[in-house]
């Protein structure tokens, strides 16, 4: 049947209000270049724009921050001549050519994975109480590679740290571990040099007998500025301390802190049914050993700290499967998208404390 729209050949000038309300046109900047696309034919091409320019107009000069979502205002702005792209799901400005899509600035930034198949992957990787590796997702999902679902998994674990969370508060148990094998030839449990495990901090609310929230983080060392400085950073003044014999777990009572310290029993004791003096932070760092383990089979010292904040997350939301997968979803729309290249040598992980005079202790 002949087509006898005007539009025949040609791209739609404007979306739906319904699909522009979707979009947050001004949350995002000039992302590349779209020199290598074909010439279309534009409606409203702008004066001052032409194809040979090396500088183009930034996206916010021709799309102007407007509160809220208000799609009227944007498409009545000047010069802002929206072109849909059907076939690549995307919007580009008539004058700078600026495109922009549902996902941009977001953790699906730029995917080629069906979004159909991204949120499979964040509800298998919530509901499940085992949680899921990477070849079980590609198992799951019918994937063709390994890797697509192991970038897939990884950029999801960068998502699940919300930057707005509330510190813990009340009465919090504290201690320190080695995530790692046994090595032979080192000298006790506080050698650094030559040891291939991390240390991890590990901090838990008490909440009667069992666990409230939790925070975990890989730390370089003992010392007592970088304890103090998780500890100032995780868990709010006045807080109720609890932690085993170490030395450096000192000065916390000049933060507005409460230190009830114990003694930790020896490791043949705690296995003949001594108590522990934070049995709650044991427990975390228990399952946290077994779920390294028996889920992904051990994972590398560099991409830790996201496996770290996934068994918080998932800690955090154990009794709520359904609102950790709708809080991934959320908070993955506002985490700036990070590429494969910089995911696979960790090269975005950098970790950081604040010490008790503001300065950042800056680590990877």
């Amino acid at each position: 049947m002949y087509d006898h729209s005007p539009w025949r050949g040609r791209i739609k000038p404007y979306a739906p209000t319904s699909w522009l309300l979707l979009i947050r046109l001004f949350q995002h900047t000039t992302t590349g270049s779209v020199a290598g696309w074909p010439a279309r034919p534009f409606l409203r091409v702008c004066a001052s724009f032409s194809m040979s320019s090396q500088v183009k107009k930034p996206a916010n000069s021709i799309w102007p921050h407007v509160a809220g979502l208000m799609a009227s205002r944007v498409l009545g702005a000047a010069n802002s001549g929206l072109t849909q792209m059907v076939r690549q799901r995307r919007w580009q400005c008539a004058a700078c050519r600026h495109q922009v899509s549902l996902t941009s600035g977001t953790v699906l930034h730029n995917t080629k994975t069906p979004r159909t198949l991204w949120f499979w992957a964040a509800y298998l990787m919530t509901t499940d109480k085992r949680g899921i590796s990477a070849l079980l997702l590609q198992r799951q999902l019918g994937l063709v590679r390994c890797e697509t679902a192991w970038m897939m998994l990884h950029k999801l674990r960068r998502a699940m740290v919300n930057v707005a969370r509330e510190p813990l508060q009340g009465e919090v148990e504290v201690e320190e571990t080695w995530i790692g094998s046994t090595q032979a030839g080192l000298r006790g449990s506080r050698q650094l040099r030559g040891r291939k495990a991390s240390l991890v901090m590990v901090a838990v609310e008490k909440r009667g007998h069992v666990s409230g929230r939790l925070r975990m983080a890989v730390i370089p060392d003992f010392k007592r500025i970088t304890l103090n400085a998780f500890i100032t950073q995780h868990i709010a003044p006045g807080t109720t301390l609890y932690t085993d014999g170490l030395k450096t777990f000192t000065g916390l009572e000049e933060a507005s802190y409460t230190h009830i310290p114990g003694t930790q029993p020896q490791r043949t004791d705690l296995r003949k049914g001594t108590k522990s003096v934070v049995p709650l932070a044991d427990c975390a760092v228990g399952n946290l050993k077994e779920w390294l383990i028996g889920t992904h089979h051990g994972v590398s010292r560099a991409q830790l700290q996201v496996y770290l904040d996934e068994f918080v997350f998932r800690h955090n939301r154990r009794k709520t499967p359904m609102a950790a997968f709708q809080t991934l979803l959320g908070l993955g729309t506002g985490y700036t998208p990070t590429s494969y290249r910089r995911i696979r040598g960790a090269k975005d992980l950098v970790r950081s404390f604040h010490d008790a005079s503001g300065h950042d202790l800056v680590y990877s």
